[in-house]
């Protein structure tokens, strides 16, 4: 039986088991077993809320012909309890709905509760009414917290054992997780942080799901809790209890994006060989983070400083297109992975050292046997002999060999195509060129002239305390009554701010002073924000508009980690005239006017249309929102709003937020430190970054389900200034599409849904260069390689074929590839 047909078996027994019967799901040293069957597990992260609810079933398809057998989601504790026992599961956040698409597309589910999830989501995914509950510590042997966690803990689980989705009860859901990356900050919480994992444990043990609990990162966990391991490679990495399974939750497939930061990228040809090493040194489970990152929609990123965009190099990109070469590379190693699954899984091991960093890994059993080449020299390729046959393995590289002799995979030689994606002006017919705005300003100077506010205290309070997390703004206010003969009328006085590393605007008597804000790092470090100001005899008043972008959602007591301003709050005059102002009478109010009164809910639009002006359209003027209507971009293809020329802010569309945008912050130039990127040694967020310089995020994902088939509505926040007038709605879609590969391989070109027009470049032998700029070499086959993909390629959605010698000819060099580069038709209106 030839691989496909396993596959294709083994998918049907899947399905049929998940609408029957119930499965047992248990473990041995070696592998997950499911009713008696030991199984390797091939899973990718796809987060439920950072995509919507119609993009849910593409994306799980997508992920089952990436050739995954599961799909594995953390539960997010903060969407769906925003306020205290009141519960959202509607939407993108109906998580029900999720798991049953993943149960429809025949895949089982792998469910992280947590509830504590980290995922660079606002504070961990906590709610922030937790951290305000009095008496409450949290993450360690504390009752009201305690109390807490098993309350949302237990409602998910009955949620999910009344509609029989645990493999226990025939559903899919093969593991379960309680906390999360415990094992990494346990330390500093001493004996209560060891007295709540082991009630963690107990906890879940007692809700009795009949399916095995994980926790990540958690070496030697309470028994009956399986540990798990994250990194970029966990290889390496043993369970401490003998009898658990080798297990990886996290091998992250690139790293998230902060503002000021770069792009992030990791190589098909690394992230393939995290995944073999792990297989070839007895890995039985291995998920990625992420299979498809999505968007961090409204205010749910977290860091501080996490971008919109989670897109992580994902194998599904941001907006669920394929990621390719990474996607179509994977998608081969899992195939083989899943054809050798019982060698890997039941036979007996042994390793052969070859050369240098070069071993063989043999699994044998008495039918069969497979094995792994790998050569772990970060510069030399390697030529070896086993088994009587001479076999090239790159360096930093692992050969796959069926019955230890046919090459069926190597992590260095990449066959899938590359797909360069570009942005499309894709307007409905009757479009205007450019979008007609109305503007109206936020009523900031009411708030700062006034100094009226909700609530008023004689001290300095965290903005986690103060406004609950109901809003990214917090107003802090304090007036001061100057005497005629005070000193500081007679100077120029200072007004120096200590803040917590977010934003902040600062105003003096209704005037506007200056703003000040931090780069991304450690949300521990605060900046000191100082002004001169003229005092005046009488009241004067200091209005200061903190603004956060997410909660640390990391580290050992990163609940604790202050936000907003902090203490002192000081008028300075001189070294020894200093009036220290954080023990007056704060007055505090929380949000904005265009927020609270909802500018951005087109169904509350008619209330307030006729205070929107249409001329003229202020530019670079902060504090100011616009709207504008516009048609969807024809067909089906994703839909980013080009958001360039703007300052920092928030976007909605027909009342969806597509989160907060910041195109001025320019990514740090020193960030990228070459301009090549090698995929030979390990990788790190640092390695093969890209776009220093450049806006941090320019494009901002629509998903089409927020877009209406008339007239849509685009309402902006400018908190900084800039020019709406550049604003424009885009596609994305596969530009071109390129191969680079070996003599042997069977190849296939596709624009998907649209026909190749051009073959712009195809030469076999030794071509020189990269997907979009090869050129042949002296070495080529004298064969008109270009002639030949015409015929075959152009007109049609995808064309395949073996490059052999006998199709493009002989070439004068040793290592034979052809590189081709097509053009996708454009469709442009």
């Amino acid at each position: 039986m030839n691989i496909f047909n396993i596959l294709f078996s083994s998918l049907i027994f899947s399905f049929i088991l998940f609408h029957s019967n119930a499965l047992n799901v248990t473990h041995d040293s070696r592998s997950i077993i499911i009713d008696g069957n030991h199984r390797i597990i091939l899973s990718g992260s796809i987060h439920y809320p950072r995509s919507t609810a119609p993009m849910w079933p593409d994306l799980i398809r997508k992920a089952k012909e990436g050739g995954l057998d599961a799909v594995e989601t953390y539960v997010f504790w903060n969407a769906h309890e925003p306020a205290h026992r009141q519960y959202d599961f509607s939407g993108n956040l109906d998580l029900i709905r999720f798991l049953k698409t993943i149960q429809d597309q025949g895949l089982y589910a792998i469910l992280r509760i947590g509830p504590y999830t980290c995922a660079e989501w606002n504070y961990g995914g906590f709610p922030v009414w937790l951290h305000n509950i009095p008496g409450v510590s949290l993450r360690t042997k504390n009752d009201v917290f305690m109390n807490e966690m098993k309350n949302f803990t237990t409602l998910i689980v009955d949620m999910v054992k009344k509609e029989k989705l645990f493999a226990s009860q025939g559903g899919n859901i093969i593991l379960a997780q309680v906390e999360n990356e415990y094992g990494n900050v346990m330390e500093p919480y001493g004996d209560d942080g060891k007295s709540y994992i082991n009630w963690c444990a107990q906890m879940a043990d007692s809700l009795d799901i009949g399916v095995p609990w994980i926790m990540c990162q958690q070496a030697a966990p309470p028994k009956p809790m399986l540990e798990t391991c994250n990194g970029w490679y966990c290889d390496e990495y043993k369970p401490k209890d003998p009898n658990t399974p080798k297990m990886w939750t996290e091998n992250w497939t690139g790293w998230f994006k902060s503002w000021g930061g770069a792009d992030p990228l990791r190589t098909a040809e690394d992230l393939s060989y995290s995944v073999a090493r792990f297989f070839q040194k007895g890995g039985t489970l291995q998920n990625y983070y992420m299979y498809h990152g999505g968007t961090n929609f409204g205010r749910t990123s977290g860091g501080p400083y996490i971008t919109t965009t989670y897109d992580y190099n994902a194998p599904l990109d941001e907006y669920g297109n394929l990621n390719q070469p990474k996607w179509g590379h994977l998608k081969q190693l899992h195939d083989v992975l899943h054809s050798i699954e019982y060698t890997l899984t039941n036979g007996d091991v042994r390793n052969e050292k070859l050369s240098n960093l070069v071993m063989a890994t043999i699994y044998q059993t008495k039918e069969k046997s497979s094995c792994f080449l790998s050569n772990t020299n970060t510069k030399t390729d390697a030529n070896v002999n086993f088994g009587g046959i001479n076999y090239f393995v790159p360096a930093w590289s692992i050969s796959i060999l069926l019955d230890c002799r046919e090459e069926a995979y190597n992590t260095a030689k990449v066959s899938a195509q590359t797909s360069s994606m570009v942005k499309k002006l894709n307007k409905a017919e009757d479009e205007p060129r450019s979008l007609k705005w109305t503007w109206r300003p936020e009523l900031i100077e009411s708030t700062s002239i006034q100094g009226r506010g909700d609530v008023s205290v004689n001290k300095i309070v965290d903005q986690k305390d103060m406004a609950n997390d109901a809003s990214d703004y917090l107003w802090y206010m304090t007036s001061i009554d100057v005497a005629k003969d005070d000193p500081m009328l007679n100077g120029t006085v200072t007004l120096r701010v200590n803040d917590s590393g977010h934003v902040l605007h600062a105003f003096f008597n209704g005037e506007y002073i200056g703003s000040q804000w931090s780069k991304y790092g450690d949300s521990n470090v605060t900046y000191v924000f100082e002004r001169n100001i003229k005092l005046s005899p009488g009241k004067n008043l200091i209005s200061l508009l903190s603004v956060t972008l997410g909660f640390k959602n990391y580290g050992p007591m990163f609940d604790l980690v202050g936000a907003g301003i902090t203490s002192p709050i000081e008028l300075v005059l001189s070294k020894n005239v200093i009036k220290d102002l954080s023990s007056n009478k704060w007055t505090y109010k929380v949000g904005l006017n265009g927020i609270s009164n909802k500018f951005f809910n087109t169904n509350c639009a008619s209330k307030s249309s006729s205070k929107w002006v249409s001329d003229p359209i202020p530019v670079d003027r902060n504090f100011t929102w616009y709207k504008t209507t516009f048609k969807a971009p024809l067909g089906n293809k994703p839909v980013v709003a080009d958001l360039l020329g703007l300052g920092k802010g928030m976007a909605w569309v027909n009342g969806h937020s597509l989160g907060r945008y910041w195109p001025s912050y320019i990514a740090d130039k020193n960030l990228c430190k070459t301009e090549t990127c090698d995929y030979r040694g390990r990788y790190s967020d640092s390695k093969c970054v890209s776009k220093c310089g450049e806006p941090t995020q320019r494009w901002y994902h629509v998903p089409r389900s927020f877009l209406k088939d008339g007239e849509n509505t685009l309402v902006l926040f400018e908190e900084f200034g800039g020019n709406p007038s550049y604003v424009q709605f885009q596609t994305v879609e596969i530009g071109s599409i390129c191969i680079n590969t070996h003599e042997g391989k069977e190849v296939k070109l596709s624009c998907q849904d649209r026909p190749i027009s051009k073959i712009k470049f195809a030469s076999f032998g030794s071509p020189q260069g990269v997907c979009g700029s090869f050129d042949k070499s002296e070495y080529d086959s004298e064969v008109d390689v270009l002639s030949i993909l015409e015929k075959e390629c152009v007109g049609k959605e995808s064309c395949s074929f073996k490059i052999t010698e006998d199709k493009f000819g002989k070439p004068s060099c040793e290592i034979k590839k052809l590189a081709v580069e097509a053009i996708c038709k454009d469709f442009t209106f």
